[in-house]
């Protein structure tokens, strides 16, 4: 692992999958959050609202970026899928960033149950990102909107670099393809570097992007055609990752390419928001949400007393 330390990756891994349980346990329960004993349908929210399709990809792409990043005060990330919501709320409680405007955000178990609980909740936490959400400035997907924010903000600050994580559906918006062109105004020494990350997942609500099914090599050729050159991250191993972002190119583009609804009993378009839709009533859905979230071993990533084992 060229430069790469292996407690580094095994960091990276056990975040992504903190993040991929806190993520499920926002959109399904109301209780038991720790699966301290089976779930039972009372466990799950009456009402279940949110977007699981696009958020393991922000959970690998954060945990990278933090990683690789550590400590820079001048690194910024933006997000583009803000419908994946509860992936990005998920490593700001980790992170701590939420209990600094929210004080029932500790990082603890009572923050825990508190953001879980009241993620999509009346008056709780909405299922997109909103401005009130610490270092949110919009919620961007299907506008299109984030590479260019990016841009406005790296303009005049040289010593910023801003990663942008673009959705594939939210590439194929006028305003996304068009921010693009961007680069070749706000080149030169005066303004921040921008990372651009397509995350390719090949899916926008139940319908497959244009992206995800040009060949790699149509979608490389255009991507230069930009200016950029292309840097494909296949699948969510952070070494890979990691790999990646130490490549010494100008003007990187990166290419995440990861399953729709990667984890989830469900792949693809039937991933976009709630993969399960009635697991309150339906046991064989309640087994097979259990059996998911079972899956990350939450057991071995959090204690009740120590908190995160990250």
């Amino acid at each position: 692992m060229s430069g790469v330390g292996i407690k580094e990756i095994e960091s990276i891994r056990r975040r992504i999958r903190a993040c991929d349980y806190l993520t499920v346990a926002q959109l399904f329960l109301q209780g038991n959050f720790l699966l301290e004993r089976k779930l039972i349908c009372s466990d799950i929210k009456p009402r279940l609202l949110g977007h699981w399709g696009t958020c393991h990809g922000i959970n690998v792409a954060y945990a990278n970026l933090k990683s690789y990043f550590y400590n820079d005060p001048n690194f910024s990330f933006i997000l583009g899928p803000g419908h994946g919501f509860p992936a990005l709320q998920a490593n700001l409680f980790i992170d701590g960033v939420l209990a600094k405007v929210d004080k029932k955000a500790q990082i603890n178990l009572s923050g825990l149950e508190y953001i879980c609980r009241n993620f999509s909740w009346p008056d709780g936490f909405p299922s997109h990102a909103s401005p009130f959400t610490p270092g949110v400035i919009v919620e961007g997907g299907e506008l299109g909107y984030a590479l260019a924010n990016a841009y406005g903000a790296a303009l005049g600050h040289p010593e910023k670099t801003i990663a942008v994580l673009i959705g594939d559906g939210e590439l194929e918006t006028a305003t996304g393809i068009g921010s693009l062109n961007l680069k070749n105004l706000l080149s030169g020494d005066k303004n921040g570097k921008i990372l651009p990350i397509l995350h390719l997942n090949g899916y926008k609500i139940s319908g497959p992007t244009i992206y995800g099914r040009k060949s790699e090599r149509e979608l490389f050729e255009m991507i230069r055609g930009f200016g950029f050159t292309p840097i494909l991250i296949d699948g969510d191993d952070p070494e890979v990752f990691q790999e990646a972002l130490r490549e010494k190119v100008d003007s990187p583009f990166y290419i995440l390419r990861t399953e729709k609804g990667e984890g989830g009993p469900n792949r693809h378009d039937a991933a976009h928001q709630i993969p399960l839709k009635s697991p309150a009533t339906d046991m064989d859905e309640l087994k097979m949400l259990e059996e998911w979230m079972r899956s990350y071993h939450f057991e071995e990533l959090f204690d009740k007393e120590k908190g995160f084992l990250l």
